[in-house]
């Protein structure tokens, strides 16, 4: 366990590696690992870091493992956006927000986190900043301005709310990374979360991400959807094509053998070991596109299962377990509703199998993925992804329409349904078609 005080100490096996030794590739405590992202805004009525951290045991106990904050910074007054404006419009990179607490609060949190056996990583806005962040008064030239000097907003964007930065200054450079490393050094925090990476310059994310892992062995999402980042030093990106057409097929606007040709075509264009974050949700799409069952309707868990089980880590948005069927406001206080907590179950069991089965780890560490034939291609996705002697087969029923088929094409052994704990043996030699019925919607999971 890292010790949690201001002052940074290590075990041995989790020290910072020398400027010779730096170590880019995921942590190996990753390999399994599932990520939470957090709120703080409108996780609770209070809104607070102190609200927030009694819900550590509970959602521990569901199987998380990374909490991932959005902006815990204090957010911009000038050209605001609502009335508690946009979390991603930074005023200063070393303050909180006081409307979430005191540094203290945050130190408490991260140190409460870690005891748990969290990973805790921040939410980083590197592209831009509030227009009354501490830095542009003294330093304008760290700015993108216009033919009349004017800071300006990020170019082909409604972000009004935000001033561009300008990754021609080295010395606006020097700063972020100084500022990047101010959280590791003082709050031990676990790595980053890095919004709109792609629109932030690739040199400097390779210069910024090698000096933060000589700190600390770091774990860093990028939000982008392009393999290079991994280039850059980041060990996962989005998957927000893969994101895209699940929503699609949810709505009937593509074909169920879309899903299958995407995952292969993106398997081709990223790194074995390169992580993808699996979503049918985050703050982005619940607050502009609509919640998971407006997009998804009665697909909307089969979705999540697929989620869950296709190769990448699972991403839950807090309020999932809650069944979140609101669009939480973006610039106002809105709380989370969590008077209902029967969707925990749904998710306690889909981390616990992506724990245990190494054929749903992360990256390489994972099982390669296989589409299974089945008497209704065009109703039934089915698939299955295995490593060494562990195996998952996963049938899910994306049509409007009961279904009763056969499966083909499987694996032998003794299967166990993780939803219901039934055990079922499937014939290895000469094995007959096995007969399924699902309901329009529904979805089996089977494991070995």
């Amino acid at each position: 366990m890292l010790s949690c005080n201001n002052t940074l100490e290590k075990t041995d096996n989790e020290q910072a590696p020398s400027s010779k030794e730096v170590v880019l590739t995921a942590p190996e405590w990753s390999k399994n690992a599932n990520i939470y992202e957090v709120n703080i805004r409108q996780y609770t009525p209070e809104g607070t870091f102190n609200a927030f951290d009694a819900h550590l045991p509970r959602i521990k106990e569901m199987g998380v493992d990374i909490l991932w904050l959005m902006p815990i910074f204090p957010v911009g007054e000038e050209g605001r956006k609502g009335g508690m404006g946009s979390p991603y419009s930074v005023k200063d990179y070393k303050g909180v927000n006081p409307d979430f607490g005191t540094k203290e609060d945050f130190q408490n949190l991260v140190n409460h986190a870690h005891e748990l056996g969290f990973k805790l990583i921040l939410d980083w806005v590197a592209n831009h900043s509030a227009f009354d962040n501490v830095w542009i008064k003294d330093h304008p030239a760290w700015y993108t301005q216009d033919s009349t000097g004017r800071i300006i907003h990020p170019a082909d964007t409604d972000w009004t709310d935000v001033a561009d930065l300008n990754y021609d200054n080295k010395e606006m450079r020097l700063a972020m990374i100084d500022a990047l490393q101010y959280w590791v050094k003082t709050f031990d925090i676990d790595g980053y979360r890095c919004d709109v990476a792609g629109f932030v310059p690739d040199d400097f994310w390779k210069e910024a991400i090698l000096a933060l892992q000589q700190t600390k062995h770091l774990f860093m999402l990028g939000e982008w959807d392009e393999a290079k980042m991994h280039d850059d030093g980041f060990h996962m990106t989005y998957g927000w094509g893969f994101h895209h057409i699940m929503n699609q097929v949810a709505k009937g606007e593509e074909p169920i053998a879309k899903i299958d040709s995407f995952l292969l075509d993106d398997a081709t264009k990223y790194k074995k070991a390169d992580y993808r974050m699996n979503f049918t949700t985050n703050h982005d799409e619940n607050s502009w596109n609509g919640t998971v069952y407006e997009r998804m309707g009665i697909y909307a868990d089969a979705m999540t299962v697929l989620a869950f089980t296709a190769q990448g880590m699972p991403l839950i948005y807090g309020g999932q377990e809650a069944s979140l069927n609101k669009r939480l406001s973006f610039f106002e206080k809105d709380s989370i509703d969590w008077s209902d907590l029967s969707k925990a179950v749904f998710f306690k069991k889909l981390l616990a199998l992506k724990h245990k089965n190494e054929a749903l780890w992360n990256g390489a560490y994972g099982g390669d993925y296989k589409r299974m034939t089945t008497t209704k291609n065009d109703a039934i996705f089915a698939y299955s992804r295995v490593k060494n002697d562990h195996v998952v087969i996963v049938m899910l029923n994306l049509s409007k329409e009961n279904q009763t088929f056969e499966l083909t094409d499987y694996p032998g052994g003794i299967f166990t349904n993780t939803f219901t704990g039934e055990k079922q043996r499937f014939a290895i030699e000469d094995a007959p078609p096995l007969t399924f019925t699902l309901e329009a919607g529904a979805y089996i999971v089977l494991e070995k």
